[in-house]
């Protein structure tokens, strides 16, 4: 996804649909040029001020009004692409935004791709790599979890975190490196209890940014929670609970949920797909048998299972059925109908169990702090938003790290440790895009949207 050094790119920057402002933006070396020719200027006239709000008419090529509003110049190399940059505000009309984008188009020039601007800011350094994928967080943000966490990333906690790591690792490895270089001198004792404090304080670090970034990427792209349980034992009451309005159809009748059920939920800022499930049973029911295949199915692509039983009926040879049924994900055993016994009754299975009454509210609050514990979300670890990308970065560099204090333990190895610390490195620059991330670019920036 390169670019050639003389292009200008232009894109609207709102969103689609009506509104009372709409902008245009246009990022390149004509950026300026073509601004001030659709405001009915020579090119050649006298630069806008930088940064200074002006009011201007905005006119086609061929001299017809299409409308007007305020005008903003950012000169290279303080913009948001690096660049220079113009952004036209107008009216949010899109037959009025789509005229501009076509003059915009006629004096040179060309439409954006998505995520074109934050990519040209990146390749100005303008932005690291974790901060443009920030970026698109930020945008596609469904709490406000979600929007400080990218926020932090933004205004760079991740990669600074990052980069501390890596500076450490780098004169770790200059001291491993000057064992090689006077590899006939005796350094000493001094400089193996350097290497071997530095390697120890290393994986604590790395220990730590891994906790953080894989919280910050659970928090990123959410979760999926999955309702199953033999029929009648109340999921569609829990579903219901757990949305906190009437989502699913509750009868006494068995089988009354034949179809998955969604709704998307917030648990304390993690954005949850919820998802309630047929009764899982033998059925002769056409109907409800696909209801509880579909159900099977989906099963495997969840991060929790919620395993519903009556506590009220006990555990029953079916509950167990369905748990040696379960894929190996991790479930949380939920006794329902907790008000209509006095003591619970014993599972026979090996599972974290939480009580509660889901008509009643009964319990509720502990369940949705054992859901957030299991989904991976601690209130004490700092979030800001990561990638699963980052997060095999981070474990590619811990697992190099952790064996080069395996080598470092073992002697005459020192060209192994500096190997396996060169490589750790290496994994750690790919978060931020130092290296060898060409290959990413087009992956990354194709899903932002376009004017981003």
């Amino acid at each position: 996804m390169s670019y050639e050094q003389g292009d200008t790119i232009v894109a609207i920057a709102t969103p689609p649909g009506e509104g009372g402002v709409g902008i245009v933006r246009l990022s390149g070396p004509k950026a300026l040029g073509i601004g001030q020719s659709l405001c009915g200027q020579s090119p050649r006239s006298q630069p806008w001020p930088a940064r200074q709000a002006q009011f201007r008419r905005f006119y086609s090529p061929d001299g017809l009004r299409i409308d007007h509003g305020i005008t903003l110049y950012f000169p290279a190399p303080h913009s948001y692409t690096g660049e220079d940059v113009v952004e036209l505000q107008g009216h949010g009309s899109p037959l009025a935004l789509a005229a501009l984008l076509r003059a915009c188009v006629k004096h040179g020039a060309r439409m954006a791709r998505p995520g074109e601007f934050t990519e040209r800011a990146f390749l100005n350094g303008r932005l690291d790599l974790a901060q443009a994928e920030a970026v698109a967080d930020l945008i596609h943000a469904r709490s406000e979890a979600q929007v400080r966490a990218a926020a932090a990333s933004l205004e760079g906690a991740f990669s600074q975190a990052v980069e501390a790591i890596h500076a450490q690792l780098l004169r770790l490895l200059a001291l491993v490196e000057a064992s090689l270089d006077f590899s006939e001198e005796d350094l000493g004792d001094t400089h193996e209890i350097a290497v071997r404090d530095g390697l120890a304080a290393l994986q604590q670090q790395l220990l730590q940014l891994q906790q953080q970034a894989r919280q910050g990427a659970r928090l990123a792209r959410g979760g999926r929670v999955i309702i199953a349980g033999r029929p009648n034992v109340g999921k569609s009451s829990l579903m219901n609970a757990l949305a906190q309005r009437d989502a699913a159809i509750v009868t006494p009748i068995p089988g009354t949920t034949r179809d998955l059920l969604r709704e998307e939920i917030l648990l304390e800022g993690l954005p949850i797909e919820l998802i309630d499930t047929a009764g899982l049973r033998e059925s002769d029911d056409l109907v409800e048998a696909e209801g509880i295949s579909r159900a099977r199915q989906i099963l495997h692509s969840a991060q929790l299972v919620l395993l519903v039983a009556d506590a009220q009926a006990g555990w029953q040879q079916d509950d167990q059925s369905i748990v040696d049924a379960l894929p190996p994900i991790p479930r949380l055993l939920v006794w329902n109908k907790r008000d209509l016994v006095t003591t619970l009754p014993k599972a026979p299975v090996d599972e974290d169990i939480c009580a509660i009454s889901a008509l009643k509210g009964q319990g509720m609050d502990r369940l949705r702090a054992q859901i957030m514990g299991r989904m991976g979300m601690d209130h004490n670890v700092c979030a800001f938003s990561a990638r699963e990308r980052h997060v095999e970065a981070l474990s590619k560099a811990m697992e190099k790290v952790t064996e080069a204090v395996r080598l470092q333990q073992a002697v005459g190895l020192p060209e192994l440790l500096a190997q396996n610390l060169r490589e750790a490195a290496h994994a750690l620059a790919q978060v931020t895009g130092k290296i060898d991330v060409e290959e990413l670019l087009g992956e990354i920036f194709s899903r932002f949207c376009i004017g981003k």
